[in-house]
C-alpha cells in the first residue's frame, strides 16, 4: 500500500487496503486484488459500482446544470418527487444527503405536526436496537445499547420498547406521544423483521390513537425486499417516509416523503445547501426507474429466494443457525463462530461480507447481483466458515 491515509479522521476500524475501482459486484484495491462484495457500501450501491446508468446520468446532467440552488426549484427536483410521491402514495417530498438528515427530518416534521394537530405532543416510540442515524436525535431516537452513554445530555422524547411488541406499544402511549417510527426490518441489529402483522396492527393502533406512523426505509426502500418500498409486502400506508441509500445508486441523496396532511413545514423550518440537486436527483430518477421495473423487482424475489435456500442448506451442513431476511436483505446466524473473524478472513480470500453483531453475518449485494456471483460467494464463505 502506497497511499497516505494519515490525514483521514478514524472513526472506524478500517481494514489496511485501499480501494481504488469498482464494476458490479467487484471491487479492487490498488494492489490489484479483486473482492466480491456483498456489502454494496451498507446497501447504497443497488446497481452494484459504477453501473453505466448512473455513470452516463452523471455525465449528462454535469454538463446541464450541477447545482442552482435550493433557493429555486429545478426539473430533476420535480421529476423525482413525482416519481417518488406517486409510487409511495404520499404527497410531497423533501430531498436531502443521508438518510440520518431525512430521518432528522422526519423527527422535526412529527413534532411540527404535534404542535399544530396534538397540544404539543413531541415523543415518538422507537423499537429496541433500531438504527435510524448519527445525529444527535436520531442517536437518541435509536435503541442501540452502546450509544446510550454517548454525547450526553441526549435529545429527549423517545420510548423504546421491543420489536413485534403491540401492546409494549400500547402502553407506552401517552398525551405527549405523536408517533412511532420503526424499520420494516432491522438491518443494522442484525436483519431483524419487524413482521407484516405488526406493521399492520400499528398502522391501526396509530390511526385509531390519532399518532403519525413513521416508517425508516433507508435500508429497506427502492427495491431491497423485492418491492419497491418494503412497506408494501404488509399492505400498510405510512404518513412519513424516510429513504436513503439505495435511491442515489452510490451517490449522497436521500429523501424525507409525507402524506398531505402531515406538511406542514412553514418556510425556514427545514433547508440544506445541496438538496434536491439536479445533479442527485438525475441520478435518483435514473436509479428508481431502472429498479421499480416489475422484471427487475421479480428478479430480486428471485435471487433472494435463491440466496437464502442457499445459506440455509449451508447452515445446515454446517450447523449454523437462522437465515432470515427478505429480498437481498439477508442474515445467517452463526454457532460457535466470531462474526467479525469470519468477515475478515472473507475479506483475506477476496469476499467482503458484513459482521453487524457478533454471532450475524449481513448479505447486502447488489440487486442486480447474478446467480454466478450468489454461488461464488457460497463456495468462498463455506470455505471460509470451515477454517475460522
Amino acid at each position: 500500500m502506497s497511499t497516505d491515509l494519515s490525514a483521514v479522521m478514524r472513526v472506524a476500524d478500517r481494514p489496511p487496503v485501499v480501494m481504488v475501482e469498482g464494476h458490479g459486484s467487484w471491487l479492487q484495491d490498488e494492489d490489484g486484488k479483486t473482492y466480491l462484495d456483498f456489502v454494496q457500501g451498507w446497501a447504497v450501491n443497488c446497481l452494484g459500482h459504477s453501473p453505466d446508468i448512473v455513470a452516463e446520468t452523471i455525465a449528462f446532467q454535469a454538463r446541464r446544470l450541477i447545482n442552482c440552488s435550493p433557493a429555486y426549484y429545478n426539473a430533476e427536483m420535480a421529476r423525482l418527487a413525482r416519481l417518488l410521491a406517486d409510487a409511495s402514495g404520499l404527497a410531497q417530498v423533501f430531498f436531502c444527503n443521508s438518510g440520518a438528515e431525512a430521518n432528522e427530518g422526519a423527527i422535526k416534521l412529527a413534532r411540527k405536526w404535534g404542535v399544530r394537530h396534538r397540544g404539543g405532543a413531541y415523543h415518538i416510540i422507537t423499537m429496541d436496537h433500531g438504527f435510524h442515524g448519527r445525529t444527535l436525535a436520531t442517536m437518541a431516537a435509536s435503541g442501540k445499547p452502546a450509544w446510550e452513554a454517548l454525547f450526553e445530555p441526549k435529545v429527549s422524547g423517545f420510548t423504546k420498547v421491543p420489536l413485534g411488541d403491540l401492546d409494549a406499544v400500547k402502553r407506552a402511549i401517552t398525551p405527549l406521544t405523536v408517533a412511532v417510527m420503526l424499520e420494516p426490518i432491522q438491518g443494522e441489529a442484525g436483519v431483524y423483521p419487524a413482521g407484516d402483522d405488526f406493521l399492520r396492527g400499528l398502522q391501526a393502533l396509530t390511526r385509531d390513537e390519532g399518532l403519525l406512523l413513521i416508517l425508516d426505509e433507508i435500508q429497506t426502500g427502492i427495491g431491497r425486499t423485492g418491492r419497491l418500498f418494503g412497506f408494501e409486502h404488509a399492505g400498510v400506508a405510512p404518513d412519513i417516509l424516510t429513504l436513503g441509500k439505495g435511491i442515489g445508486g452510490g451517490v449522497p441523496l436521500a429523501a424525507l416523503v409525507a402524506a398531505e396532511p402531515v406538511c406542514c413545514f412553514e418556510f425556514g423550518d427545514q433547508g440544506g445547501t445541496f438538496n434536491g440537486s439536479p445533479l442527485m436527483a438525475a441520478i435518483g430518477s435514473a436509479v428508481v426507474e431502472t429498479v421499480s421495473r416489475p422484471e427487475f423487482l421479480a428478479a430480486v424475489n428471485a435471487n433472494g429466494e435463491y440466496l437464502m435456500a442457499k445459506l440455509r442448506a449451508l447452515s445446515s451442513r454446517l450447523g449454523h443457525g437462522e437465515v432470515r431476511g427478505r429480498g437481498l436483505l439477508v442474515a445467517l446466524e452463526l454457532t460457535g463462530k466470531d462474526a467479525g473473524k469470519v468477515a475478515r478472513t472473507a475479506m483475506d480470500r477476496g469476499l467482503l461480507i458484513n459482521a453487524p453483531r457478533p454471532d450475524t453475518l449481513r448479505f447486502m449485494p447488489a440487486l442486480n447481483v447474478t446467480r454466478d456471483e450468489i454461488d461464488q460467494m457460497l463456495v468462498l464463505l463455506e470455505g471460509v466458515l470451515r477454517v475460522t
